[in-house]
């Protein structure tokens, strides 16, 4: 009996078989085969994941001390041992020997097998792993001046003025708001850093942690994947991106007449359903810490983030599922970088340009590689009060209220429906444009309408439009995170009888 294949599938195929055959390596490291990655020496032996353990150690403490120290200063031993020891699943050794040197801004690891390895502070780039053999980065750091009005005399939204409400709407039972805002702190486990609950575009209550502060610049992880989209909306609003949704990906390099990538649309890469192969083996895996993960390995090995996501095969049709991957959104972002060039703009800082001054978002670092590209999906730094900012811009259907008393349109008109949308591929209709949905209702007890940006580890800057509420929560947690998080939606919305 013959098997009928569709007319895309041998195209694909002979991608990923000169893709294994020739793609070159990433950041001085060999590329290897999927078939013969794990039995390979190299990849596997101890010393090999040790550096790779330490690369992203050396990263958190240097963002930990330089970065969260824009705003909160910590000793080099409270950093490792509040943001890396106390997690299982950053596989701290005992015998790592750490050292921050604060002239040079560098933060290193180092072990007896693999060296050392090191991540430098550029400013308002952050920190970057630096590469094997490299001692510097590869770009020129540029200092990103905060262009939004001064705050102190500015009024809410985009400023700090008459931020909270006053008085507290009725329909607001602020004994039983109390109770979930201490609740939430309460579950220690969870390590609840900061918590904001903006609600009819007021801050509504808030808690943090002892130290941390509206203003403390914190680990975000993958909610900078919904910055990525956010970023590229805001480009075509703005003029610098002349793409539709459903216009073909103007990546060059998959634009030849055999590649079956000159087929993913925009759309496809924005609701994570590319088809791109690229392989996510989770933070527990035997593999997690080599560079056969190359969804994580963005993090610790100091790879050119963006080559090394375009140069990924296919191994499904775009728009056939969705999959949680970094590749989509790392193409995102390089799309906006070559459009944005193009126009002559400087590109590290362009987020705060086109975007984050427009709402008066002063705390956002995104962090680079080390030839300057966004690592938008796990390495940017933001605010409690800037991922509320964040939050009620979607909120608003991105339209940001001027001091003035006029408006600015900064994402396209539709623009969050789409991103609220479940993507084709979503079978569980829980993801839409690079934004997490409840439409299958992952969090029961939160409205269906919600939707959020979510990083590793808990961090949430949720939008309910049908409660007009945006809730803030940000901090490492090690738990259950989905359930505690539904719990605080829970409690706070039945804090508010509209």
């Amino acid at each position: 009996m013959r098997t009928h294949r569709p007319s895309w599938i041998l195209p694909v195929l002979a991608a990923i078989l000169l893709s294994a055959a020739c793609r070159p390596g990433q950041g001085g490291q060999d590329e290897v085969s999927r078939e013969t990655a794990a039995g390979d020496p190299d990849i596997s032996d101890a010393a090999h994941v040790r550096g790779h353990i330490a690369g992203m150690a050396a990263h958190h403490i240097c963002a930990g001390v330089f970065v969260v120290g824009r705003d909160y200063q910590r000793p080099v031993e409270e950093v490792v041992a509040q943001d890396i020891r106390r997690f299982d699943h950053f596989k701290w050794q005992d015998d790592f020997e750490y050292a921050v040197n604060f002239e040079t801004r560098t933060a290193s690891v180092s072990g007896a097998d693999f060296g050392t390895r090191s991540a430098e502070y550029n400013g308002d780039q952050g920190c970057t792993v630096l590469p094997a053999g490299f001692d510097d980065v590869a770009f020129v750091p540029v200092a990103v001046e905060r262009l939004s009005p001064d705050p102190a005399v500015t009024a809410w939204p985009t400023g700090d003025v008459d931020a909270y409400h006053d008085p507290v709407p009725a329909e607001v039972d602020v004994a039983a708001l109390e109770a979930a805002l201490d609740w939430t702190m309460a579950q220690t486990e969870h390590n609840t850093r900061a918590l904001v609950v903006v609600y009819a575009g007021r801050i509504l209550g808030e808690r943090y942690a002892p130290g941390f502060t509206r203003n403390t610049p914190q680990l975000s992880w993958s909610q900078g994947k919904s910055i990525a989209s956010t970023l590229v909306g805001a480009a075509i609003e703005a003029g610098h991106l002349n793409v539709g949704l459903d216009d073909p990906a103007p990546v060059p390099e998959w634009q030849g007449e055999e590649d079956p990538r000159r087929e993913i649309r925009l759309r496809d890469i924005l609701t994570m359903s590319s088809g791109l192969d690229f392989v996510n083996r989770g933070w527990r895996d035997s593999l997690s810490w080599t560079h056969v993960d190359e969804h994580r390995r963005i993090y610790f090995e100091g790879i050119d983030v963006f080559e090394h996501a375009i140069h990924q095969p296919m191994d499904r049709r775009p728009g056939e599922i969705f999959r949680y991957r970094n590749s989509d959104p790392l193409v995102a972002n390089r799309i906006v970088r070559q459009a944005v060039e193009a126009h002559g703009i400087d590109w590290l800082s362009y987020p705060q340009r086109i975007l984050f001054d427009r709402i008066g978002a002063r705390n956002y670092v995104l962090e680079t590689d080390a030839w300057g590209n966004f690592i938008i999906t796990g390495y940017d730094y933001g605010s409690a009060w800037d991922w509320a900012r964040y939050g009620l811009l979607h909120l608003w259907d991105g339209v940001w209220p001027t001091p003035g008393g006029g408006s600015d349109r900064i994402l396209p008109e539709g623009w969050v429906e789409f991103v609220r949308t479940p993507a084709p591929g979503a079978e569980l209709r829980n993801y839409g444009g690079l934004f997490w949905l409840n439409r299958g209702g992952q969090l029961p007890r939160a409205p269906e309408d919600a939707f959020w940006a979510a990083g590793s580890m808990g961090q949430y800057t949720v939008i309910i439009p049908s409660r007009d509420l945006v809730i803030v929560r940000l901090g490492p947690s090690p738990g259950d995170i989905n359930t505690y998080l539904s719990d605080i939606i829970g409690e706070v919305t039945a804090a508010i009888d509209p």
